[in-house]
This record gives C-alpha cells, structure tokens and sequence, in this order.
C-alpha cells in the first residue's frame, strides 16, 4: 500500500507540472469583528469597531483591516481601512505589505505598509507595522494582546498598543517619538466560540509632544471609558 502511494505521488512529480497544478492548497476564508462596542466616559458616549476578514491558503492570505471610532452626536472621529497581502515567513509569523488609508481624521492620508503579525512566546498575539504616507510622514504602531482562559468560556482579555511617529506631523497634532498608547481589558462570556458578549475598559492616553498639542487644541490628552460589546466571527 504505502508502495503505491509512493509510486502515485512519484509518478505526479514526474509527470511535471500538469498534474503537480491539480494537487492545490485549499482556500480558506474568515472574518472578525474582535471590538464591536460602545464605550463611555465621563464627557462623552462613542461606538467603536475594529475588524478584519482574509481569503487565502495557509501560506498566502489577502486581508482587509478596518477600525475607527464615530462618537455620538459629534461624528466619526477617526476610520482607518487596510488591504494587505501577507505571507507565511514562520510557522508563527506573516509578513504584511499592501496600502492603508485614512478616512479620519482629516486632512486624509494615504500610506504604504509593512507589517509582521503572529504569535510571540507565552503565546502573545503581536501586530506591529510600519506607514509610509503619501506625505512623506513615517509612523508606526505596535499592538499586543493575550487571552487568559478562566474557565471553558470565560476568556480575560489584556491588549496593550504603542503607537510612535518619525517627525512632528503639524496638521495631525502629533510629535515625535511615542505619539500615545491605548491598553484595554475585556472580559468576555462564549456562550459559542463564534460569538462573545463582552464588557471592560479603555484606557487612552497622548505623551510627549502629542498631548502637548492636545492640550492646546483644548483636549484632555487622556480617556478612561468603560467599554460592553458583542466580539464575533465566522
């Protein structure tokens, strides 16, 4: 038997390239809604969302990224949407490439990426990127998050992004260095794995020389919000 499976495979590879095309990786597809939620501080109620969904095989997925935040009564405040093409480099990380662009806040901006995302010991889930914009303006983010399992469907959720910028950017009211950071922690409920009400907190806070200028555009450079949402995907 393993003999024949042996000479069958053998025969393929000989045969060349026309049966070798037959024998594809499958495609896969999946999307995330991982915040779908509201949050709530002391001055203000805001909706926000970050998804992403990827058609692809193991080793070669296209993706799209989408997040932002629209507060009520004022409009969107930011939104962001990314196409990426990545590519397996590890058998726990990807390298990204692909366009980002800026719907808010304004002016808009355009950039190119390079990204590498995947699971870091310990079992963090690592997203870090680097944006070139059409501006000439460098910046980069890096994000992080774990899930602690405390039982079978009760799922604690730490995440923790750095967000860093080349060169003061005037027009976006950011400095150089590390431009901010945002950490959360959500506690979800599975009752499936496909679908999770959660409730948290967020925190948000600009350093350096981007709260220097949010505090004279007459902003608080940090937020505190407690956050409740539906995680889901399929």
């Amino acid at each position: 038997m393993r003999g024949a499976i042996f000479g069958s495979l053998l025969g393929a590879f000989l045969a060349g390239p026309g049966i070798a095309a037959e024998i594809e990786e499958p495609i896969f597809t999946f999307f995330q809604m991982d915040q779908n939620e509201l949050r709530v501080t002391d001055e203000h109620e805001a909706y926000a969302w970050e998804a992403q969904g990827w058609i692809g095989t193991d080793f070669d997925k296209l993706y799209l990224k989408a997040e932002g935040e629209t507060e009520f009564g004022e409009g969107v405040e930011a939104a962001e949407a990314q196409v990426l093409y990545s590519r397996m480099v590890s058998d726990f990380f990807d390298v990204e490439v692909g366009l980002r662009h800026d719907f808010r806040p304004r002016p808009v901006r355009s950039h190119a990426v390079l990204g590498l995302h995947g699971l870091a010991p310990y079992f963090f889930e690592v997203d870090a990127a680097l944006f070139l914009s059409d501006e000439a303006e460098l910046t980069a983010r890096v994000e992080a998050e774990y899930e602690l399992l405390i039982t079978q469907r009760l799922v604690l959720q730490p995440l923790l992004e750095v967000n860093f910028a080349a060169q003061d950017i005037e027009e976006l009211g950011l400095g150089a260095g590390i431009t901010g950071i945002e950490t959360g922690l959500r506690l979800r409920y599975e009752f499936r794995r496909e679908i999770a009400p959660y409730i948290g907190l967020a925190f948000e806070r600009d350093l350096f020389g981007t709260a220097k200028r949010t505090r004279s555009a007459g902003h608080d450079p940090e937020s505190l919000a407690f956050v409740a949402g539906i995680r889901w995907f399929f």
